[in-house]
């Protein structure tokens, strides 16, 4: 499989990267750079470009054999200080699955998740909200703390 996508910052999109697969690029150029990944089998490119920010993709993802290996890369994710989002036992596309989410720096949602059965319905929400079902939760939003206490 190949995958292609647009970035902002390559050197963002490559820290990212390469923590999110565990692996080092085959090649980097100022504009480029390629993964070749072997499990999965994933050609991967980045290509700094200008792009629309609601473009057509919805997300990215893996599919892997059991819960254990959905736990175990969400631990190595975790690990690499990316933000996980966990969706344990949910229904999404007529499926009854365990997953992960993270972003990239430019928005792009990537799941790893096992498909434990299918099921009738098509997501665990109200059956007329989509929005539920094989699209990623919202991004994280970045908080930012501060100290409510009064200097005197």
């Amino acid at each position: 499989m190949h995958v292609a996508v647009n970035c902002s910052d390559l050197e963002k999109s490559l820290t990212f990267y390469r923590s999110f697969f565990g692996a080092e690029p085959i090649k980097v150029r100022d504009n480029y750079a390629k993964f070749e990944l072997d499990n999965p089998a994933l050609h991967f490119s980045l290509n700094v470009r200008s792009f629309d920010k609601n473009g057509v993709l919805n997300h990215l993802g893996f599919q892997v054999d059991d819960t254990e290996d959905v736990l175990s890369m969400g631990e190595r994710l975790r690990q690499a200080n990316l933000l996980l989002i966990d969706e344990m036992n949910t229904t999404c596309c007529y499926a009854v699955q365990d997953k992960v989410w993270v972003y990239d720096p430019d928005g792009n949602a990537w799941e790893i998740f096992h498909t434990k059965e299918d099921s009738e319905f098509e997501s665990a929400g109200d059956a007329r909200d989509l929005s539920l079902c094989c699209a990623p939760p919202s991004a994280p939003v970045a908080v930012e703390f501060t100290n409510f206490r009064k200097n005197k």
